[in-house]
């Protein structure tokens, strides 16, 4: 334990000084007869990987025939991907804070006590005709046999984090399956957060008693809603043909009055 948080320790040292660097290097100034270009030099220990990136841009100042350029300098963090196990250590000892990602139903189905809930999707309840037949369609199939909502991306997401966060908290982002909590941990990135983990296979990996949830259902189960929950695999199956029935009705009309006007009526 000790040296991990060493570890840590050495890395905030070393970004730390990386940021000294930029504030008193004299590259910042402008350059000339040196094409666009962009590096990055890392500096690596056992936990994660912190990146100096450099870019070459215009300068604000122009001169008559003379292309004159700048350097920008800035610290990018390495996400960092971990299993549960290793997940469940970064929030009992080195401080990191849950920030689950989900949508408000799988949230409200089961979630780790004590997390911050910041959807990255959230209810599409626009009302504009393409948004209503879309909405349609999904809540006839995919909500109705698989309980998904129809949700459209959180133009708030980051805005959201940052009033809640500063850039140097430590934050493990959680959603079902890994996939968002990676898009979210991009954004995150992006915007200036320094130390963000998410656990790579989602919450649908984490073992009962795993973490202290809060909910009707187990953490790994909470993706599952809909007919296919209630019915298990008959009602996938159902699923599946109706919507291939539904799909061959829309796309081959023509076929499909023909193959009704073929079955014999009573």
């Amino acid at each position: 334990m000790r040296s991990r948080k060493k570890r840590l320790n050495e890395n905030r040292e070393r970004q730390r000084r990386l940021k000294q660097v930029i504030n008193s290097s004299s590259l910042s100034h402008t350059m000339a007869a040196i094409g666009p270009c962009c590096s990055t030099l890392p500096a690596r220990s056992n936990l994660r990987t912190s990146w100096l990136s450099t870019r070459t841009v215009p300068h604000r100042r122009t001169y008559p025939g003379k292309q004159v350029l700048q350097r920008k300098f800035g610290i990018r963090a390495e996400i960092n991907f971990v299993n549960v196990e290793e997940a469940k250590k970064l929030t009992a000892d080195d401080g990191y804070v849950i920030v689950d990602v989900r949508d408000k139903s799988q949230f409200d189905r089961a979630h780790i006590k004590s997390c911050y809930h910041v959807p990255l999707f959230i209810q599409n309840e626009d009302n504009d005709l393409g948004t209503i037949i879309k909405r349609t369609v999904h809540n006839n199939f995919s909500g109705l046999f698989f309980g998904l909502p129809f949700t459209k991306p959180n133009p708030e997401f980051v805005q959201s984090v940052k009033a809640q966060f500063s850039p140097q908290t430590k934050l493990l982002l959680v959603c079902q399956e890994g996939l968002r909590s990676a898009a979210a941990a991009d954004k995150l990135e992006k915007a200036g957060f320094e130390n963000i983990a998410c656990i790579t296979s989602g919450l649908q990996s984490v073992k009962p008693g795993t973490f202290e949830s809060v909910g009707s259902g187990e953490l790994q189960d909470a993706g599952k809603a809909g007919l296919v929950q209630i019915q298990g695999k008959i009602s996938a199956v159902l699923g599946t043909v109706l919507i291939c029935a539904y799909l061959f009705i829309t796309l081959f009309p023509d076929q499909a009055e023909k193959l009704l006007q073929m079955v014999p009526s009573s």
